[in-house]
């Protein structure tokens, strides 16, 4: 028989939410940054976001990853209104 009490699945629901993941669905990963999922989406299409890595046929953000592309974005007084992204060796 399934729980329908409303707090007990909204607690199930945090706890879920809560745990510590490596990879993130793409509203999670919008919400991560701090964006909307479209901006998300042409954030990933530019490149200035990294792609997603693909489980049994779903896209998966590396949240590493997710946090170096967002350490080259451009900080508010930079005059690039573009980031680069970063380079994969790790040397900026």
């Amino acid at each position: 028989m399934r729980d329908t009490n409303p707090r007990r699945t909204e607690l199930r629901e945090l706890r879920r939410r809560s745990l510590p993941r490596r990879g993130l669905r793409a509203v999670d990963a919008a919400v991560y940054i701090g964006v909307s999922i479209e901006k998300f989406d042409t954030m990933v299409r530019r490149g200035t976001m990294p792609k997603p890595k693909r489980i049994d046929g779903t896209n998966v953000w590396d949240i590493d990853q997710l946090d170096v592309y967002f350490e080259a974005l451009p900080e508010l007084n930079e005059t690039s209104t573009e980031s680069r992204p970063p380079d994969r060796a790790g040397n900026g």
